[in-house]
Formats: C-alpha cells, sequence, structure tokens
C-alpha cells in the first residue's frame, strides 16, 4: 500500500479544529490539485469560494447550524457553475444556450466536476496531516448564502468543506461489504445475497455506534436511512435550484 492509498484509507470526518489559520500557500495548493481533477469535456464548470471573512463565516455557522462552519483553518465553498461559459458569449448566443444550460444533463455534469474537485482537494489537505470535513448542510438556507455570496444564475452551492488542524482523532466508520458496492458485468440483483451482506454490515455499524468516542447512540446503516427516506422531500432545494435556472429540462 503506498502513501496516497494510506492516507485515502485513513480519512475520518473532523469536526474540530485548533485555532490555527492555513497558510495561504497550502490553500493555493489545495486548490490546484482540485483544479487537476477531471472534467467533462474539460468545461470545468465548477468554483470554489473560499470564505475568510469571519463575519461571513459567522453566518454561514447560523444557517447550517455548524459550530465547525465557522470555528476551523479555512472553509471551501463549491458550486456547479455553468454561468462561465457564457461569459465571452454574444446576447444571441446566450439565448440559443439557454436549453444546455437548464437541462439536467449538464446540471449532472456541474455537480460531478464540482464533486471530482473537492475529493482532490480534501486528499491534498489530508496528504499535508490536515483534517477535513465536508457541509451538506449548506442546503438549509440557500437562498440566504446566494444574496450573501454575490452567486449568479446558472451557479449553485453544492456543499462546503471546512478545513484545518485536527483537534481531535474520531475513529474510522466501517464502510459497507464490497460486495455489497462492487459488482461485475452486471448489477447484484440477488436480494438474499444483499440482505445477508447489509445485515452482517448493521452489526458492525451498531457496534460503531454504541462503542465510539464521541455522539455514541443505537442506530443501524439500514435503520437511519429508512427512517430518512420516510420523510418528506424538501421543496425548496428543487425550487431553488430551478430558480437558478438549473436542472429544468
Amino acid at each position: 500500500m503506498n502513501s496516497v492509498i494510506e492516507t485515502i484509507m485513513s480519512h475520518r470526518s473532523i469536526r474540530q479544529f485548533k485555532d490555527e489559520r492555513i497558510s495561504n500557500e497550502r490553500i493555493t495548493s489545495i486548490i490546484k490539485a482540485a483544479q487537476m481533477a477531471p472534467s467533462s469535456r474539460f468545461m470545468q464548470t465548477y468554483s470554489i469560494i473560499g470564505i475568510t471573512n469571519p463575519l461571513i463565516k459567522k453566518e454561514l455557522g447560523k444557517i447550517t447550524g455548524l459550530t465547525y462552519v465557522e470555528n476551523n483553518g479555512h472553509f471551501l465553498l463549491f458550486c456547479a457553475d455553468l454561468h462561465r461559459l457564457t461569459i465571452m458569449a454574444t446576447d444571441k448566443e446566450k439565448q440559443n444556450m439557454q436549453e444546455m444550460l437548464e437541462s439536467t444533463q449538464f446540471y449532472q455534469i456541474a455537480t460531478i466536476d464540482a464533486s471530482l474537485a473537492a475529493q482532490n482537494a480534501a486528499l491534498a489537505a489530508e496528504s499535508m496531516g490536515l483534517g477535513v470535513v465536508y457541509i451538506g448542510a449548506i442546503a438549509k438556507g440557500l437562498p440566504e448564502i446566494d444574496k450573501l455570496l454575490n452567486i449568479p444564475s446558472h451557479v449553485i452551492p453544492l456543499f462546503g468543506m471546512a478545513i484545518g488542524s485536527p483537534d481531535q482523532q474520531p475513529e474510522i466508520k466501517p464502510r459497507l461489504p464490497l460486495e455489497a458496492v462492487y459488482f461485475e458485468n452486471q448489477y447484484n440483483t440477488n436480494m438474499d445475497e444483499q440482505q445477508e451482506l447489509i445485515e452482517g454490515y448493521d452489526q458492525k455499524m451498531k457496534a460503531y455506534y454504541e462503542t465510539r468516542s464521541e455522539n455514541q447512540r443505537a442506530d443501524t446503516w439500514s435503520g437511519k436511512n429508512i427512517a430518512l427516506f420516510q420523510k418528506k422531500a424538501d421543496a425548496h432545494f428543487s425550487h431553488y435550484v430551478k430558480e437558478k435556472r438549473m436542472n429544468l429540462l
């Protein structure tokens, strides 16, 4: 196992950071690493907003309800960005581009581009001994974030990433069995096999949740997700995306 794989395999979400600023040199290296991620048709349909203003970080902390959004070494916001593709277009060309800009196809491409860039950034940060945690809770206040950060049409904040010097060492969460996520040549629809794998994994996760050093609880992977997906979907997110003129077609 080489050092890159060792870094990947030791990943854990860090939610407590030391009060230490990350140098500009390190941030630049992290962003440049993010930029080296693959991109569909080399469109590079993402943007990264670094939040350095303490007042903005505090506001983002309020929106998400997470203290570590405010208290970290650096905060990054990853956005799906089709706006940049229109900058050099004439008014007529922009009009002709609308159907593609509003399509589900290119919304998905931009989302994938941003996700690949983010994972490169996370790996680069962790290779420096820093810790990271992805922040999906920005979805709680996308219209507010939109105004706060002056985000134009065809740009959607997808998730944040808090980075910093770790002030905790949580246990690594067990992942699903390889056989539950990796199939060869066709999807494994054998329900008996899949249930056996997931039942075994549920027991591992139950033991993990009950014995981990922080936030202990009685739960399983299946139970947690079945409960989640029985809730009502948040219509505000879909409405926001459509207002940004993306994922319409």
